[in-house]
């Protein structure tokens, strides 16, 4: 658990207008005062992130939301009140507190409130009764792998004065793995715009109606929905578990080395021959480890990573989301 001292000091840089980089359940986040416009432009500096890509406000609860929005809607009440704290965002219609360099000049703002407690923790210090928030997107560099542990922080985005962040909390490998859902409220239907860890069929089973899914013409852009996102230096490869034989046939007789992730009794199979095999046994074991396991490929010398991924279920349908556009050809 990490002390108030901690806490404290991250206090001071957040209210300086520096940079933390704070443990959630889903991926470690960059955080800077979402209402101070020079410590949110250095998060889009320190990560190289486009301007015009919205970022997510993390409250410390249900209670803070009134002062960023319009209004807050039947179904954000139903939704909060079951998954925050929790991997859910919302986007509602923003009010005056959510500024241009939030929101990527859209009229919606995007809110979460993370489970992680000392994250919880740390945004109830900062909130001070007034409802304030803190902007924190993914702690790395943009493109690149999410990270899942303070260390992957450390190794991209490095610590002050060589490095880009004033302060690095580490609160453990995050439990979820995977970024947040979020769930559009400020149109005419409910609508995932990212999957994660919460489903459609979560949502759906408490706000009593169907969920949408994708973008549409007029959606609010978010952020990790790019078609090449999350993606190794290595290129990843999602392979059936019928066609991985024949896949790495094809790269031994070109003297190339891969690395595995699979189902435990593939990955077994497989094991003799990989450089290096990472095994799961469910979807949410997956989710948990994947961008771990793709840190950790991308830092052996091989030529390729094969993933054998979960058959497509409302509950896997996060991680395949993650595995896709890591497998997308950059542009």
């Amino acid at each position: 658990m990490v002390d108030s001292e901690l806490l404290n000091k991250a206090l001071t840089v957040l209210r300086n207008g520096g940079l933390v980089a704070i443990p959630t359940e889903t991926v470690y986040g960059l955080a800077a005062d979402a209402e101070n416009k020079i410590a949110v432009e250095g998060i889009y500096r320190a990560k190289n992130r486009p301007s015009n890509h919205p970022l997510i406000v993390h409250l410390a609860g249900p209670e803070a939301i009134s002062g960023w929005v319009e209004s807050i809607p039947e179904d954000a009440k139903k939704l909060t009140e079951k998954f925050w704290p929790g991997p859910l965002t919302i986007i509602l219609k923003r009010s005056a507190r959510a500024k241009d360099f939030i929101t990527g000049q859209q009229d919606t703002v995007a809110l979460r409130c993370p489970s992680h407690p000392i994250t919880h923790r740390l945004l109830t210090m900062f909130d001070e009764g007034k409802g304030k928030g803190l902007a924190a997107p993914s702690a790395n560099s943009f493109g690149k792998i999410s990270p899942s542990t303070a260390q992957h922080v450390i190794d991209d985005l490095g610590v002050k004065p060589a490095g880009k962040v004033d302060l690095v909390i580490d609160g453990g490998p995050c439990e979820v793995g995977i970024e947040s859902t979020i769930l559009d409220l400020s149109g005419k239907e409910p609508r995932i715009l990212r999957e994660g860890a919460i489903s459609s069929e979560q949502i759906a089973s408490v706000i009593g109606k169907p969920v949408a899914h994708g973008t549409a013409y007029d959606s609010p852009r978010v952020s990790g929905t790019l078609k090449s996102h999350y993606a190794p230096e290595h290129p990843l490869e999602i392979v059936s578990e019928t066609d991985l034989p024949k896949k790495c046939q094809t790269l031994a007789r070109q003297f190339k080395t891969f690395g595995l992730i699979a189902p435990e009794k593939i990955a077994n199979r497989f094991k003799p021959i990989s450089e290096a095999t990472f095994s799961y046994d469910s979807v949410q074991d997956l989710s948990a480890h994947l961008y771990d396991w793709m840190h950790r490929l991308d830092k052996i010398g091989i030529d390729k990573i094969f993933v054998v991924p979960p058959e497509l279920t409302p509950a896997s349908a996060g991680v395949l989301d993650r595995l896709t556009r890591a497998s997308a050809k950059k542009n």
